[in-house]
C-alpha cells in the first residue's frame, strides 16, 4: 500500500513546530551571584508565545486529519484496484449480513461482535479462515461459501452474490 509518510504537508507542520520551539526555549541562566533582576515580562509578549503554541497544536492536528484522510483514500484505491469491488458500499452490505453479530469491525460501529475474528488488519494476514493463502480470490470465495471451504467453520456461507463479496473484500484490505 501507498504510504508517503514524512513528505508534503505534515512534513511542513513538522519543521514550523520545531522552528516555534527552538523560538521559545532560552539560553542558559548565568550562576545565581551574577544574575540580574528579572524585569516583568510584558503580558503581550507571553500572550503572543501562547497564541502561537496554540496555532501550531491546530495546525499539527489538522496535518495529521488531512493525512490520515489521504492515507484512506489510498488504501480504497488500493483494494479496488485489488478486489474489483467498492469498499463503500460494504458497510450496509456486512450489517445487514449479519457481519456485525459475530466481528469486531473498523469503521463499523455497531459491529462488536465476539464469536469470529476481528477483522482489523486483514490484509497483513497470512490466512484467511486459518487454511487459505491471503489473497483477494481466496478471501471473495470464503466471504460467499466459507463452509464450502472449510465444513468445520463456525462461520455460516452466506451465498452473497460475487460483487457483493469482492465489496466487503475492497473494505476489508482498505480498513487499518
Amino acid at each position: 500500500m501507498p504510504s508517503g509518510r514524512g513528505r508534503g504537508f505534515p512534513a511542513l507542520l513538522a519543521t514550523a513546530a520545531i522552528a516555534v520551539l527552538a523560538a521559545c526555549t532560552r539560553s542558559p541562566r548565568p550562576p545565581a551571584e551574577r544574575r540580574p533582576v528579572p524585569e516583568p515580562r510584558p503580558r503581550g509578549r507571553v500572550l503572543g508565545w501562547v497564541v502561537a503554541a496554540i496555532v501550531v497544536v491546530l495546525l499539527l492536528g489538522g496535518g495529521a486529519v488531512a493525512y490520515g484522510v489521504r492515507q484512506q483514500r489510498a488504501a480504497d484505491r488500493w483494494a479496488t484496484a485489488l478486489t474489483g469491488g467498492d469498499p463503500d458500499r460494504a458497510p450496509a452490505l456486512m450489517l445487514r449480513n449479519g457481519c456485525a453479530g459475530c466481528h469486531t469491525i473498523p469503521g463499523i460501529g455497531a459491529a462488536r461482535g465476539s464469536v469470529g475474528p476481528r477483522l482489523s488488519g486483514l490484509a497483513d494476514r497470512a490466512f484467511i479462515g486459518g487454511t487459505l493463502p491471503n489473497t483477494p480470490e481466496n478471501l471473495i470465495r470464503w466471504i460467499r461459501d466459507s463452509r464450502g471451504v472449510n465444513p468445520r467453520t463456525a462461520m455460516p456461507s452466506t451465498g452473497i452474490t460475487e460483487p457483493e463479496a469482492r465489496d466487503i473484500a475492497a473494505f476489508l484490505y482498505a480498513s487499518p
